[in-house]
C-alpha cells in the first residue's frame, strides 16, 4: 500500500551523482538537439558550447563507479548514515499520495509494442490532520534498496530521508481550492528531484503535483513493484523529448480535472485523500522545472494554455517553442554562470514573452543546485571522500541551505503573483535580504 502511495523517486543515482557530464557532442551541426547530447537550437551562435544542457541530470558524481570498499567499513544499519531534507518553511503540514496514471489515447513512443502511456505522479497538499499517516520516503524502500545497490551500497550503509508528506492525510479544505503546480524534471532523473521545492511550496498551500516521464526517467515504479528504466533510444532529440513530456503534463492535468469533479483517474481506485476533489483549482494551473523540465514548461505552455504561468529552473530551450510568443507570464532562474547573456534559447524566448517577464540570478549556484542534489549530495560526501573543493566545482559555492532557502522564496514570490495576485516585493528588484539575487535586465 505504501509503494502505491508512494511511487518511485529519484534514484540514488543521481543524489550521490557528481561530475554532470556536459552533453557536447564535438562537431556536431544538426539543428535538432539530442537528448543524450548537446547541441544548441541554432549551433552557429558564439555561445553554443555553453553547457546548460546535461546529458544527464542523474549522471554519478565522478566518472569511476562507486566501490563499496570506498566506504566505512563494518557499518551496520544502526550506523548507517542517515540523510535528512530541509523542512518545509510554510504555515502548514503537508500531505502527499502518489497515482498511478495511464493515458490509453497514447503509444508510449520509448518501448515496443504499442503500450499506452503510463505515468505516475505525487501530490503535495497542505494538511491539518497529520498524525497518524506515515511519512513518505523520499523513496519506496524496495526501490531504494534497489538503487543503493546499483551505487555499491546498502541499506546498512546509507538511509535515505523521509519526506515532510503524510501519506493519504485529509486536504486542508478551510483553504478551499488549491492552486495547482506541476513539477518536472531533468532529463534521466525523476520526480524526487524537486522534493524539497514541492513539499515547500505544499506547506504554502499549494497543491502541487510531481511527474515522472516514464523511460525517459532513469527508474520509475509503479504498482505491484514493477520498475521501468531508461529506455530512450541513443541520440533521441530534445526537441522529441520535450513534446513526449508536455503530451504528459497536459494528459496529467487532464487528470486533475476527472479528481476536481469526484472521479479517481486512477485504474487501481486507490483511496484518495478525503477532501482531495474539492481542493484542485483547474482555473488557477502553474509550472516549473529544473534543467530539461525547465524547458519543458514553455512547451508545456505552448501544447496547453490551462498553465498560466511557468518558471524554468536554469533549463536551456530546445526546438520551436522559445521562438513562439507567449502571452502568459514566465519566470527565469538561472545559476551563477548562466543567463541569457550567455544562452541564445534564454535570448530568443525572452523576446517572445508577451507577458509579464522575470529574469533573476542565484549566484553561487550551479545547475544541480536547484535540484535534491543541492542538499543530498554535501550529506554523503564524506562517505564519498569527496573534498568541499570538489562538490563545490559541481553544486556551486552557496550553502545548500540558503540556495534552497532562496529558490522558494522566490518560486513562491513568482507563483503567489501570478496565480493568487498577492505582490511580492521581492520581485521589484534587488534585496537586501537576498544580495546572491541579481536581476538580469
Amino acid at each position: 500500500m505504501i509503494a502505491r502511495a508512494v511511487g518511485t523517486a529519484s534514484a540514488l543515482a543521481a543524489a550521490l551523482g557528481a561530475g554532470m557530464t556536459p552533453a557536447m557532442a564535438a562537431g556536431k551541426t544538426t539543428d535538432k538537439p539530442a537528448a543524450t547530447g548537446f547541441s544548441p537550437d541554432q549551433p552557429d551562435q558564439p555561445d553554443a558550447n555553453t553547457p546548460w544542457a546535461p546529458e544527464n541530470d542523474a549522471a554519478p558524481l565522478n566518472s569511476k563507479a562507486v566501490h563499496p570498499d570506498a566506504f566505512a567499513s563494518g557499518r551496520t544499519g544502526a550506523s548507517a548514515l542517515q540523510l535528512t531534507m530541509p523542512a518545509p518553511t510554510g504555515r502548514y503540514s503537508v500531505g502527499m499520495v502518489g497515482l498511478h496514471l495511464v493515458d490509453k489515447s497514447r503509444i508510449d513512443p520509448y518501448v515496443p509494442g504499442n503500450k499506452p502511456r503510463e505515468v505516475m505522479v505525487s501530490l503535495w497538499y497542505p494538511t491539518v490532520a497529520p498524525s497518524g499517516h506515515y511519512q513518505a520516503p523520499w523513496m519506496p524502500s524496495i526501490s531504494g534498496s534497489h538503487f543503493l545497490a546499483t551505487r555499491g551500497l546498502s541499506p546498512q550503509q546509507v538511509t535515505l530521508p523521509r519526506t515532510a508528506g503524510h501519506v493519504l492525510a485529509p486536504v486542508d479544505t478551510a483553504l478551499g481550492k488549491l492552486p495547482v503546480l506541476l513539477y518536472s524534471t531533468g532529463l534521466h532523473s525523476d520526480r524526487a528531484m524537486g522534493t524539497a521545492l514541492a513539499q515547500d511550496l505544499a506547506s504554502r498551500g499549494y497543491l502541487v503535483v510531481t511527474v515522472d516521464h516514464t523511460h525517459d526517467a532513469n527508474e520509475v515504479q509503479f504498482p505491484g513493484n514493477r520498475l521501468e528504466v531508461n529506455a530512450m533510444a541513443p541520440g533521441t532529440h530534445s526537441s522529441d523529448t520535450l513534446k513526449v513530456r508536455a503530451a504528459d503534463i497536459r494528459f496529467v492535468i487532464n487528470q486533475l480535472g476527472t479528481i476536481s469533479r469526484g472521479g479517481n483517474p486512477d485504474p487501481g481506485h486507490p483511496t484518495l485523500p478525503k477532501g482531495l476533489s474539492g481542493a484542485v483549482d483547474m482555473s488557477r494551473i502553474g509550472m516549473f522545472g529544473w534543467s530539461l523540465g525547465g524547458a519543458a514548461v514553455d512547451t508545456a505552455m505552448q501544447l496547453d494554455h490551462r498553465i498560466a504561468a511557468g518558471a524554468n529552473l536554469d533549463g536551456q530551450f530546445f526546438g520551436t517553442a522559445p521562438s513562439k510568443d507567449l502571452d502568459r507570464p514566465f519566470m527565469l532562474f538561472s545559476s551563477g554562470g548562466h543567463n541569457r547573456n550567455n544562452d541564445g534559447s534564454w535570448r530568443t524566448l525572452w523576446s517572445h514573452l508577451k507577458g509579464y517577464r522575470v529574469d533573476v540570478q542565484l549566484h553561487g549556484a550551479a545547475h544541480l543546485s536547484f535540484s535534491d542534489n543541492e542538499w543530498l549530495v554535501p550529506q554523503v560526501a564524506p562517505l564519498l571522500g569527496l573534498s568541499q573543493a570538489q562538490v563545490q566545482q559541481q553544486y556551486g559555492t552557496i550553502d545548500p541551505n540558503r540556495a534552497i532557502q532562496i529558490q522558494r522564496v522566490y518560486l513562491a514570490a513568482f507563483f503567489d503573483q501570478e496565480l493568487r495576485h498577492q505582490h511580492r516585493t521581492v520581485l521589484d528588484g534587488p534585496d537586501r535580504n537576498y544580495p546572491e539575487i541579481s536581476f538580469v535586465r
